[in-house]
């Protein structure tokens, strides 16, 4: 399997928005500490978060193709199957099928709790992780209207792989918390 090195030096060839690679570090963190609460495989989920947006800009984040390059970006390197067609399935509006393994539930929760959660943290005069608190990330779920564009329902899939919302939201925000540095957070 490929490094972490060699996968961010991918992301970094196809992806310019700083913004869009600190999402990708923060998807890295989170989906990591998912595999390590599910006891599953750490590189690879955390790989598959770093990734999953690889194609972003091939796209123009075009909801219908994003994610649909990902297998030929990814096709020479040696990166698992199930990593490929999880970043695939992370975007609903293009996938084939529905979503059904536990990686591909994880990274779209994953990947779209991270925005929620750097979301709430702008709102603190201080715009730092340190200050947001599981309870406000799971109050800003309810107001649909506080970052209208994050898709709870991503976030909720989170119950089909057997973490309940509190506890995502901790495990999550604990995981942010460790890298805030590298998010400017």
């Amino acid at each position: 399997m490929i490094t972490r090195d060699e996968a961010l030096t991918i992301l970094n060839q196809h992806v310019s928005s700083v913004a869009m690679i600190k999402h990708s570090i923060a998807s890295e963190a989170v989906l990591r500490a998912i595999a390590v609460h599910l006891k599953e495989d750490e590189v690879a989920w955390a790989l598959a978060g770093l990734l999953h947006d690889v194609d972003v800009e091939l796209t123009h984040g075009d909801a219908k193709t994003h994610g649909t390059l990902t297998p030929q970006l990814l096709s020479s390197f040696d990166i698992p199957t199930e990593v490929i067609e999880a970043i695939v399935m992370h975007n609903e509006d293009a996938a084939t099928r529905l979503r059904a393994s536990k990686l591909e539930h994880a990274l779209a929760a994953g990947e779209t709790i991270t925005g929620l959660i750097m979301a709430t943290a702008f709102v603190y005069p201080d715009r730092k992780l340190a200050s947001v608190k599981t309870k406000s990330i799971t109050k800003r779920m309810r107001e649909k209207n506080f970052a209208a564009s994050v898709k709870r329902e991503n976030i909720l899939e989170c119950e089909e792989i057997g973490i309940p919302i509190d506890q995502f939201a901790q495990l999550s925000l604990t995981a942010m918390s460790e890298i805030a540095s590298d998010l400017g957070l």
